[in-house]
């Protein structure tokens, strides 16, 4: 009998026949890649030895990929990968992700993660179509799973002319904001190479200014969102050292560039929760987010 639906269209037509299995993957969450992202970010209490709790989030230092030099794609980004929609002049932008924190991970402790695609949804925006990809991570230690974390991430097939005028970049100082917990950056070259490094993030943005430039239309470096996230999380471990995060929702809105005057801002909430972003004179809020405490 003949298929009574019509025929995909668009980016469905790719995404359709796309069901990528779940993948388990090993760790030791070894101590030196967070001593090491300690050290980039100048945070010299943190505790890197064996058995002392990661902050959380600080697991994107492992579980890393490293695919061979020549399945990169012009861009830096590999040109396939297990869960990579199969789209053509594939780009790709993290959006978002939420994460609950049952127990903390701890350094030096074997881990498990199992990972699948958790949704697949396409939207038209007002520069067409956008496929949104939702990966659900869960990562377990002695046989308990500590972390339950998703991850948005947002693809789009062909050119975006539109995106390429959308920038500008603003070395001012970010204005004063009335919050009870801030601490301000500026993000330099040398800051988004090491965290490039320390994260196996060859994406070309991020290190090659002609080429976020002249290829990509922006103005300068793109600070990565996932650097983004962390220093907020970062703003609420400073003011809450003792009290553990239990729960983190997240949203990246607008780029962030090397050189800007960053300004990393919090306040906490009734109930034990916190919300916290991310300004500079160009943007009260490139990045958000909201904590909830154990």
């Amino acid at each position: 009998m003949a298929d009574p639906r019509p025929p995909a269209s668009g980016l469905a037509r790719w995404l359709d026949p796309w069901s990528p299995a779940p993948l388990t993957a090993q760790d030791g969450l070894a101590a030196a890649p967070v001593a090491a992202l300690s050290n980039v970010l100048d945070l010299d209490a943190t505790a890197a030895g064996e058995g002392e709790v990661l902050p959380p989030l600080w697991h994107w230092l492992h579980f890393l990929e490293w695919p061979p030099h020549r399945e990169l794609g012009a861009d830096g980004h590999p040109a396939h990968g297990h869960f990579l929609p199969p789209l053509p002049d594939r780009r790709r932008m993290f959006a978002g992700g939420r994460a609950r924190f049952a127990a903390p991970l701890q350094v030096g402790a074997p881990a498990r993660r199992t990972s699948d695609v958790a949704k697949v949804e396409i939207k038209r925006g007002r520069t067409g179509e956008m496929a949104f990809v939702t990966v659900r991570h869960e990562i377990s230690q002695h046989g308990e799973i500590c972390v339950t974390e998703e991850q948005d991430l947002v693809y789009r097939s062909g050119a975006d002319e539109q995106r390429r005028a959308g920038f500008e970049l603003d070395l001012g100082d970010a204005e004063p904001a009335d919050t009870a917990w801030q601490f301000a950056l500026r993000p330099t070259p040398a800051l988004l190479f090491r965290y490039s490094a320390l994260t196996a993030n060859a994406h070309r943005i991020h290190y090659d200014l002609p080429y976020a430039r002249d290829d990509e239309g922006y103005p300068g470096l793109v600070v990565h969102g996932p650097l983004l996230v962390q220093l907020m999380l970062e703003l609420a471990r400073r003011n809450e050292p003792r009290r553990q995060v239990r729960t983190l929702s997240y949203r990246l809105r607008k780029p962030v560039f090397a050189g800007e005057h960053v300004r990393v801002l919090g306040d906490p909430e009734p109930g034990g929760s916190a919300r916290l972003r991310i300004a500079t004179r160009r943007d009260a809020q490139h990045a958000s987010a909201e904590v909830a405490f154990a």
